[in-house]
């Protein structure tokens, strides 16, 4: 397990492969299917964003509502490949890290490599777990959309394994 800050693994992206098991820290955005449509169009619109999309990580996740002695409710991955078609811009627009779970697309595969971004997965079933490692959150967008609105996450520890790095190779293509 590599123990590592979203700074170093920006600036050191070309040394993580396929397979590599990550504790990651620092801060990373939700964002699922509503929200990734609406964030797509306020960039054909050139319109202000949420959060800049440079360098950011964004983890597809919709928060369950939280109890009063929580930071956030569970807080697992929803499956990435509902977000493919919306992919390409966001890593055109400059995010570097996406973390979800499951297999992507073609086009979104050969994105990430000319991107040089990377995709990682968290555990699905373990939201509640995976809760624990949230130390601050905050809305900052599309609160209509409920658990699909755009949160900021500060995460310490956060587990994943990098599935695509970012020169192609991906854990679900090995033999």
């Amino acid at each position: 397990m590599i123990k590592i800050d979203i700074e170093n693994l920006l600036k050191n992206i070309e040394n993580f492969k396929a397979g590599d098991r990550l504790e990651l820290t620092g801060t990373i955005y939700t964002a699922r299917d509503q929200a990734h449509k609406r964030i797509s169009k306020l960039v054909e619109l050139k319109k202000e964003l949420p959060f800049d999309l440079k360098n950011a990580v964004v983890y597809y996740c919709g928060p369950c509502p939280k109890s009063p002695d929580r930071i956030i409710g569970s807080c697992g991955p929803t499956t990435s490949s509902r977000m493919d078609v919306f992919t390409p811009l966001m890593l055109d627009r400059g995010v570097k890290i996406l973390i979800g779970k499951g297999n992507r697309s073609a086009e979104v595969y050969k994105s990430i490599k000319k991107n040089k971004a990377i995709y990682l997965a968290a555990t699905g079933g373990a939201g509640a777990l995976i809760s624990k490692k949230v130390k601050k959150a905050e809305l900052i967008a599309f609160e209509d959309l409920g658990p699909e609105a755009v949160y900021k996450l500060y995460v310490e520890n956060f587990p994943l394994i990098v599935v695509i790095d970012c020169f192609g190779n991906n854990v679900f293509e090995r033999n």
